[in-house]
């Protein structure tokens, strides 16, 4: 979009929210750059410049705004939508890979060429992959600096900054302010949350624990000392693009939460997380104009990927407004729509534990999907100290549901072999669900596998790989939803009317489940 000079223009001066992180404002007389939504005087227009991205503005030498604070938009729905080379990457380095494993690494998950991934991203983007996640570690910076009391060395090696001069010097060119004057910041803010962030307990300095090993198959960056940060709670606010209808959203989780795993508590979802260098619980809260976050984690390197986790899993950079304009271009689903505008599609934080829970809950009611799946968590997750709920494990790997005796399961012969083949093929690599996965190459290896029709490859690929055209023609309350409304009910008919709703379809199938009256349309209470 930021090739579209008149309509970010537009957009700049009517400060319109709902382009924030679409594209960013660079300011020519001032040096800094703003959202589209920027509550200062919007500037001439002969004096704005466009980029696709905060790191392009970084490198083109502009200072991130104090006031409008564009490092933390919400991400581009761009990433979301698309299943190409650039897309892929860019959610790679929002899950942490270059940091943990280098442009080498991104590149060899995405299968090409290290030249070849940095030329697409610098023509579409105008930054390279080192430059993308420098951007976001400076912003785990900024984010540790104003909501803990962890000393700047500390929050540099926790950003995963090489050194303290790299940290200090990012910091200063990003934001025109060093780390101490970020933070000596924070109290003038009319912004109670950041003064109780403030109060959070110190955690033991970083250079005070024994050095630990980095996760098999990683690299730590060039010249960085490997430390264990101590466990530490942060309160965080996600953004997000109105609207969000939260029902759905948070009720799916909750209706289908795994015991032990997930739960709904005191008005907050919670789970746990296994992450690159720990693992971590959060704790979920919808609020009008963000979604409150307690995250807890055991290493604090984890910040960003537990963070972009999270955000996946509820949709966060969604844009609401181009899903629900294309869906109300139907007349019958267009009431669905204005009546409750905003549904997302609820996802996950680790894609290889929702297909095996997806095969567990074939033919299957909710309850028994749970059933199921809690006792394999019982048997072979690994265990977790949740002193402020009934958290206990952490979902098993397929390693270790390589070792479930199939005989052990309490399900019919035909779907313990689709089990065991989805559990090998994960393992031995031949199947990879992840943020870079190719959306059509992983469909065909689903549906090579015994026992994967048609409904459990699309709601794989719906809310584990993240495809928001991902459809269910031949799912029951779909099909019901459809007949109710007067649409098309046979799966063929049905998915001949839903070309008019391409490339959201994935949100269709959410207006269409809402019309019935199973728990997973309703906010837990």
């Amino acid at each position: 979009m930021y090739t579209d000079r008149e309509r970010c223009v537009r957009a700049v001066q009517s400060k319109d929210a709902r382009f924030d992180g679409w594209f960013f404002t660079a300011v020519l007389t001032t040096g800094i750059y703003c959202r589209p939504s920027c509550p200062v005087v919007a500037p001439k227009p002969e004096n704005m410049v466009f980029h696709a991205s905060a790191a392009a503005c970084q490198q083109a030498g502009f200072r991130a705004c104090k006031r409008c604070r564009p490092d933390t938009s919400p991400g581009s729905p761009e990433w979301n939508r698309r299943a190409d080379l650039v897309a892929r990457a860019m959610r790679l380095i929002a899950d942490g890979v270059v940091d943990r494993e280098g442009v080498p690494g991104l590149a060899g998950r995405l299968g090409y060429s290290t030249r070849q991934v940095e030329r697409q991203l610098l023509a579409e983007l105008g930054a390279g992959p080192l430059a993308l996640a420098r951007a976001q570690r400076a912003q785990t910076a900024r984010l540790l600096v104003e909501s803990t009391q962890l000393s700047m060395a500390d929050v540099a090696f926790a950003a995963g900054f090489a050194s303290v001069r790299t940290f200090n010097d990012t910091v200063r060119e990003v934001f025109a302010l060093s780390p101490t004057e970020l933070r000596a910041r924070v109290p003038k803010r009319n912004d109670a949350s950041a003064a109780a962030l403030r109060t959070l307990p110190l955690p033991l300095p970083l250079h005070a624990l024994p050095p630990r090993t980095l996760p098999p198959g990683t690299s730590a960056t060039p010249g960085a000392p490997l430390v264990a940060p101590a466990p530490a709670t942060l309160h965080l606010r996600l953004p997000f693009r109105a609207p969000l209808n939260p029902d759905n959203l948070f009720g799916h989780l909750a209706a289908t939460a795994v015991p032990g795993v997930e739960e709904w508590r005191d008005g907050a979802y919670r789970r746990t997380l296994r992450l690159p260098y720990g693992h971590g619980i959060v704790g979920l809260v919808p609020r009008p104009d963000h979604i409150a976050c307690r995250l807890t984690l055991s290493d604090l390197r984890d910040l960003t990927v537990a963070i972009s986790r999270c955000r996946r899993m509820l949709d966060l950079d969604a844009d609401p407004v181009a899903v629900d304009d294309q869906l109300r271009t139907d007349p019958l689903l267009a009431p669905l729509v204005d009546k409750a505008p905003g549904r997302r599609v609820p996802r996950t934080v680790d894609e290889a534990e929702f297909a095996v829970r997806a095969v567990l809950g074939q033919q299957v009611s909710t309850a028994a999907a749970r059933t199921h799946a809690a006792r394999l968590v019982t048997a072979h997750g690994e265990a977790v100290d949740d002193p402020e709920g009934g958290l206990t494990h952490l979902f098993p790997t397929p390693e270790a549901l390589a070792g479930v005796d199939p005989g052990s399961l309490a399900m019919p012969r035909t779907r313990r072999t689709t089990f065991t083949s989805l559990v090998e093929q994960l393992v031995d690599g031949r199947l990879r669900l992840g943020v870079e996965s190719d959306w059509e190459e992983t469909r065909a290896r689903l549906l090579a596998l015994p026992g994967f029709g048609p409904w459990t490859v699309d709601v794989i690929a719906m809310r584990a790989l993240g495809d928001p055209d991902a459809f269910l023609p031949t799912d029951l309350g779909v099909r019901r939803a459809a007949q109710q409304l007067g649409l098309p009910s046979t799966p063929a008919a049905l998915t001949a009317r839903a070309a008019g709703w391409r490339p959201w379809r994935a949100y269709a199938v959410q207006y269409l489940w809402a019309t019935d009256s199973h728990p997973i349309n309703f906010l837990p209470v």
